[in-house]
């Protein structure tokens, strides 16, 4: 009993932390409201599904210990990305309809870690955590690329002007450090392995629970 129940529960947190993450990340790619903070916004996005994307895919991966799961959990975050979205979209909200599957490349550089590693967990932490935080921001950029043009949707849906304080200052494009892939990847690198940390203790904490 015991031990289908504690397989119930690691069933129930799965199904949790994806719905979280496909929840957090839904705005990814859609940046037709934020045209005037785009880039920030694309930073923000990026590191937000970066972190819930390897906290779930760690957690699944140290759970089964079967190199794969990992990119079988980003696959659950796009199916259920895309039905989320086709619900948003069907009732007028102006989404593009179409999310590319950014998560899956990722995802399958931290299988190849744990598999090139022989199941380390530590290595798991640190170079899956590295790999996942800077090539996601990358593949995100695919996202960016996808999305509808932002005038024709600002003149399908007007909104108030900003105040003042809210204007942007014209940023200094072509800086690496202003580049947003470059920010979401430092950061996500460096974030990447605390959440790959945690996705690994989410186990050991479940296990000491249930015990």
């Amino acid at each position: 009993v015991m031990v289908w129940l504690r397989r119930c529960t690691h069933y129930l947190f799965i199904v949790v932390v994806a719905v979280n993450s496909t929840l957090l990340t839904i705005n990814a790619g859609d940046y037709i409201f934020y045209t005037d903070w785009a880039w920030t916004s694309y930073t923000v996005f990026s590191i937000s599904q970066t972190l819930m994307l390897i906290v779930g895919a760690t957690y699944y991966l140290t759970f089964t210990g079967v190199p794969g799961t990992a990119t079988y959990y980003a696959l659950i975050m796009t199916v259920y990305t895309w039905v989320a979205k086709a619900a948003w979209f069907s009732l007028g909200y102006p989404y593009d309809f179409i999310v590319t599957p950014v998560w899956l490349p990722s995802a399958m550089l931290l299988d190849l870690v744990y598999w090139a590693t022989k199941k380390n967990k530590h290595s798991l932490i640190l170079f899956g955590g590295v790999l996942v935080g800077m090539s996601l921001p990358l593949f995100n950029m695919v996202n960016l690329i996808t999305v509808a043009d932002p005038l024709e949707t600002a003149f399908k849906y007007p909104r108030p002007t900003l105040p003042p304080y809210m204007t942007p200052i014209e940023p200094q494009v072509g800086k690496f450090y202003n580049s947003p892939v470059a920010l979401g990847a430092g950061a996500g690198a460096v974030l990447g392995c605390t959440f790959a940390a945690l996705g690994c203790k989410l186990n050991t904490w479940t296990y000491r629970w249930m015990a």
